[in-house]
């Protein structure tokens, strides 16, 4: 992160499931849009055939209350509970969207794809940010090579808080690289839940487990864990009660920054 006389505040504001708003520096950056309201999507041509994609929780926001977006980071456009329906026509008036290559080639219209790449965008409050693509692990061995690729980002820039956006990553050895590349993360927004399919792997962990967050906490010694991406879908088994137990049951519980949806803070200075 360059260094600068002005430090920008970073405030997150979740909406539900892997949506929420990011301001920093006069920028407000969106992840994984998802606007629908709730509706069961067994047999929509994004849940790759999988039973029990529902969406059980309205949007904390609705697309016209959210008002201007600069950026979206789309973890992935192929999963419906990451980028639905609505959230394609949102992202088409959003100027920058970042995703992975192939999702940037599906969607079109401007998408850029950031695999293992970066992009750089002024900031009104003053400087630079830039937006980097890291890996993500969407499954156990086996899984993620079937059900597609995703991608994380890592935040950073002239005074901004290094934050790392995990999307729907379940592996804690991509995390330790993503660590040993980005040793200076100060604030790790984990998509969690313990997402699973029964015909996926057994049901196996698609995205972090709470277990998982706790042992990502102890590789990002720096961060503070805010957790979103656990509500809202029927297929989310882990919810902020339990990620509490278990970083309380560790003596790591004040390394949580639980926000409510809707609500927004200030999550680093």
């Amino acid at each position: 992160m360059s260094s600068t006389a002005t430090r920008h505040a970073l405030t997150i504001q979740p909406l539900g499931g892997p949506t929420a708003i990011i301001g920093v520096g006069g920028l407000r950056i969106i992840t994984d849009p998802t606007f629908d309201q709730p509706q069961d999507y067994t047999g929509h041509p994004n849940t790759e055939g999988l039973q029990g994609v529902e969406r059980t929780e309205a949007p904390a926001l609705s697309p016209q209350e959210v008002g201007r977006i600069d950026v979206a980071l789309v973890s992935h456009d192929h999963h419906i509970d990451n980028l639905d329906d609505s959230g394609k026509e949102f992202i088409k008036d959003v100027p920058h969207v970042y995703s992975t290559d192939v999702g940037a080639e599906r969607l079109g219209n401007g998408v850029v794809g950031l695999d293992g790449k970066s992009a750089s965008l002024d900031l009104p409050e003053g400087g630079r940010l830039t937006i980097t693509g890291v890996p993500a692990q969407h499954g156990p061995d086996g899984v993620w090579q079937l059900i597609g690729p995703v991608t994380g980002f890592v935040i950073d820039g002239d005074g901004v808080p290094t934050t790392y956006v995990s999307g729907d990553n379940s592996s804690v050895d991509v995390v330790r690289e993503i660590a040993q590349a980005h040793p200076d993360i100060e604030v790790a927004i984990l998509f969690l839940g313990g997402a699973g399919f029964a015909e996926l792997a057994d049901g196996d962990y698609i995205t972090l487990s709470n277990e998982r967050a706790l042992e990502v906490s102890d590789l990002l010694p720096h961060a503070v864990i805010v957790p979103i991406h656990n509500d809202s879908w029927k297929h989310f088994r882990e919810d902020n009660a339990h990620l509490r137990a278990v970083f309380a049951g560790a003596g790591a519980e004040d390394r949580l920054r639980i926000v409510e949806r809707g609500a927004s803070e200030v999550v680093a200075r």
